[in-house]
């Protein structure tokens, strides 16, 4: 399942970030980048430790967790701490697949990236080139979104960042591990959820809504691993 989650940071908001990312210090990619990644990966990234990225992070953490669009599609149980990246100069990534299991930089606690996300902080008139291209079951998709927004994706998908030929691309990156292990689980459980909320504005008193809503969770009681 691929989804677009518009709007996590207001226009005044991303403008803030993003001139702040032009004044920072960048280094090269491949610090966070697997064996057969780094052979593919060319462009900037800022360290985990930097103190940028981490207030970029906790802000995207608290953004993403009163999301109820991420909350349902991700039933999240952990989240790698969003990392940031620049794409100039025909900086690009080439198609891989993130590596199962992170480990954020002193830290003990492991996340398997059933999830990977891409929230960007440059508009689409900033830049060439830059596209997202994600190969999943309904073809490759082109993800180019507003600044502000977020495309939400398997991480088992094989996927890559199209050389940027004019302009710069800045963007954050992270993974989730979810409840929920196996994504055609939690698309089901996405669109009942969507019915159920579809429903209960519709038909807030329909006696069945109380069936369905027991449905759901039995069914995520069954599949949720913690």
């Amino acid at each position: 399942m691929l989804l677009h989650i518009p709007g996590l940071f207001e226009k005044d908001e991303v403008q803030r970030i993003r001139e702040a990312l032009e004044q920072a210090d960048w280094a090269d990619g491949k610090i966070t980048a697997g064996f057969q990644s780094a052979k593919a990966k060319h462009n900037l990234q800022l360290p985990e430790n930097h103190p940028l990225a981490k207030e970029i992070g906790a802000a995207m953490l608290e953004r993403l967790w009163k999301s109820p669009l991420f909350m349902s599609a991700a039933l999240p149980h952990k989240v790698f701490p969003p990392l940031l990246n620049c794409y100039t100069a025909g900086g690009s990534f080439d198609f891989h697949i993130d590596n199962a299991v992170r480990q954020p930089k002193g830290s003990m606690e492991r996340v398997r990236t059933d999830l990977s996300a891409t929230l960007f902080f440059s508009e689409p008139e900033d830049y060439d080139g830059g596209e997202l291209e994600i190969q999943d079951t309904f073809g490759t998709q082109r993800v180019k979104l507003p600044a502000g927004d977020m495309v939400l994706y398997p991480g088992t998908s094989l996927h890559k960042v199209n050389a940027v030929t004019h302009g710069t691309r800045y963007a954050s990156f992270f993974w989730t591990q979810s409840l929920v292990r196996e994504d055609s689980q939690r698309a089901l459980l996405f669109e009942m959820d969507g019915a159920i909320q579809q429903l209960t504005r519709d038909l807030p008193d329909h006696p069945s809504l109380i069936r369905l809503t027991g449905t759901y969770h039995n069914l995520l009681r069954r599949w949720v691993e913690v």
